[in-house]
């Protein structure tokens, strides 16, 4: 027997229940995974709290990471006692997920555990630091290096941006923190930003085309924020697309495009190959200072998650949450 969060339907909307399961509740897949630690993203917000429609079928145990140790496995690439990390693939989502402790899922799903990091650093990445890296990548790939110019990262203190701000210090970028919560100044520039900007600055509508401020930028925020971020970017700069924390629209116009050679760059970490993902965790290991991410992280049992999940979506949160299934 082991513990699990569920969630299901009720007749008041959703419920997330501590549950006692067995292996013979798990769902189909070719490799048993003793989970040591999840985390709480703002998915994982929604599908606790039945705020958002991320869950697929009920009853649904969430968590879209895990980290842990193969216990079985049919898996040519896994054999008991590997170290592995799962990110996304619609796990938490329309497949039992992390909060529980253990998964069953498809082999091609997993990773390797990177050797730099114990299964609790690598869920203080999580699917938030690991589209970091993701959108750090994509903007490298696009030709905006350190000497471009500086660089924004919206919704910064959340668990993107705290990651994204302290990978872009460390590769020697000049990075602006943008965030509604002042009392995170100290914070932010801790993990080595240069600037801090007041949301305010972003979030109204703008211009279509203003003033250049930066070469370009990881967004987490979308809506009016991404609109004026690509509004302010130089000319064939560009800018990572990975969130939605102000909504899902995008009240932008086609001059930074087509009069400055803007690039938009989506970022998907639900679905991104395998190769992709590799090489995430591989610039993760070299390129994440495991002291800043210590400073960004807080633990909880999995009994805290429906607490924890209000507050990630009440904005409440900074950086990033880990669940350790032994606590």
């Amino acid at each position: 027997m082991f513990k699990a969060l569920l969630v299901d339907k009720t007749d008041g909307g959703v419920a997330a229940t501590l549950r006692d399961l067995d292996d013979a509740d798990l769902p189909e897949g070719d490799v048993t995974v003793v989970v040591d630690h999840s985390t709480v993203n703002y998915k994982d917000g929604l599908a606790v709290t039945g705020k958002g429609s991320i869950v697929r079928k009920y009853p649904m145990v969430p968590g879209i990471d895990f980290a842990g140790t193969v216990e079985t496995s049919s898996h040519p690439d896994y054999k008991p006692g590997d170290a592995v990390v799962l990110n996304g693939w619609g796990v938490g989502e329309s497949h039992w997920g992390g909060y529980a402790g253990k998964a069953r899922v498809r082999g091609d799903w997993l990773v390797p555990l990177p050797q730099a990091f114990t299964p609790a650093q690598a869920m203080a990445i999580g699917t938030a630091g690991y589209t970091a890296m993701l959108a750090v990548l994509a903007l490298e790939a696009h030709g905006v290096t350190p000497d471009a110019g500086d660089v924004i990262v919206t919704g910064a203190s959340g668990g993107v941006g705290s990651v994204a701000v302290a990978i872009l210090a460390k590769l020697g970028y000049r990075v602006l923190a943008s965030t509604g919560r002042a009392a995170e100044a100290d914070y932010l520039k801790g993990l080595g930003a240069a600037e801090i900007i007041d949301r305010k600055e972003l979030s109204e509508p703008g211009r279509p085309l203003g003033k250049t401020r930066w070469a370009g930028g990881v967004d987490a925020v979308g809506s009016h924020t991404l609109a004026n971020v690509l509004a302010a970017t130089r000319h064939l700069g560009a800018v990572a697309s990975c969130g939605l924390a102000q909504g899902m629209d995008l009240p932008a116009s086609v001059a930074p495009f087509i009069l400055r050679g803007v690039t938009l760059v989506g970022i998907d970490s639900v679905l991104a190959p395998k190769a992709k993902r590799l090489e995430a965790w591989a610039r993760l290991a070299d390129d994440l200072d495991v002291d800043k991410l210590e400073t960004m992280t807080a633990t909880v049992g999995l009994d805290e998650v429906p607490r924890v999940a209000k507050d990630v979506l009440a904005g409440k949160v900074r950086g990033r949450v880990v669940v350790d299934l032994g606590r």
